[in-house]
């Protein structure tokens, strides 16, 4: 660190992010962008958010030192694929998506004999999207996966890992199926939860939203989040977000049984575990 040039690719939210961290803690000495539409294009150069706006991904990724593909899950190994035969050897490209077995495994393929690969998965959002959205604090004490194969390059991991350590994240290293795991428990089935309540809750009087607490808020902030996106990573993950699913929808029978049943023990002890779990949440 710092690196002679990152590049970022297809900033959102998280995109955007990493580029204004990386130029507030100097771990760049260079920043060039790159956007799929060129009005964004245009935008990006008047906000000044990197040192150059490139025209294509390909120009993007000439003299890379790093290079974070901030797309959608499902268009990420695509976009390596573009950049590919533009990297030096000694480049290495990660990612920011949220399901990280298949995009690990292609990503690496995808560039060997040309570059590296190490994927990436920082735990940190919004249900706010787009770059201008974007913070240079959004990182700062928040987990990041990094999520290497066996047979990924070990300098190219650590330039990975001390890349997001300099952005302020706590880093995490995993493999990308136990990762994939993980994540379908603590962030994509809490999404399915949330945006399942609010489908629920919209078949009722509407007007009963105006009259909810904190509660309400708190618990379904996430369902304002693009059902698109979503998509994408529900699709991507889906068999590990099945098995999620099915082991919340066991609990729940269990405490709807307790309740019917009026057995409320039980139904104490699943709140109790349920308050002892949220209480060891940072």
């Amino acid at each position: 660190m710092p690196l002679d040039q990152l590049t970022i690719l297809a900033p959102g939210l998280l995109g955007a992010s990493v580029a204004l961290a990386a130029r507030e803690r100097k771990a760049a000495k260079r920043v060039v962008i790159w956007a799929r539409r060129s009005e964004v294009r245009h935008a990006l150069v008047d906000a000044k958010l990197g040192d150059a706006v490139a025209e294509t991904a390909q120009e993007a990724a000439i003299g890379a030192s790093l290079v974070v593909v901030a797309t959608p899950v499902d268009a990420t190994v695509t976009l390596v694929r573009e950049i590919a035969s533009s990297l030096s050897a000694s480049a290495v490209v990660t990612d920011v998506g949220s399901v990280k077995g298949e995009i690990a495994r292609q990503g690496h393929a995808v560039v060997k004999g040309h570059a590296h690969f190490v994927g990436s998965h920082p735990m940190a959002g919004s249900e706010k999207t787009g770059w201008k959205h974007g913070t240079a604090n959004l990182f700062e004490g928040r987990t990041c996966f990094v999520t290497p194969l066996k047979s990924s390059d070990p300098k190219a991991v650590e330039i990975v890992l001390e890349f997001w350590t300099a952005l302020g994240a706590k880093v995490v290293s995993v493999d990308p199926a136990k990762h994939d795991r993980i994540v379908a428990h603590i962030s994509h089935l809490p999404q399915i939860v949330a945006s399942a309540l609010c489908s629920f809750l919209s078949t009722e009087d509407q007007s009963w939203r105006n009259y909810a607490g904190g509660g309400l808020r708190d618990t379904t902030r996430i369902a304002g989040s693009d059902p698109e996106l979503w998509r994408t990573i529900l699709d991507q993950n889906r068999a590990e977000v099945l098995s999620a699913l099915q082991g919340y929808q066991v609990e729940l029978a269990k405490l709807e049984k307790a309740l019917a049943d009026k057995d409320w023990k039980t139904v104490v002890a699943t709140l109790a575990r349920g308050k002892e779990y949220r209480q060891g949440v940072r």
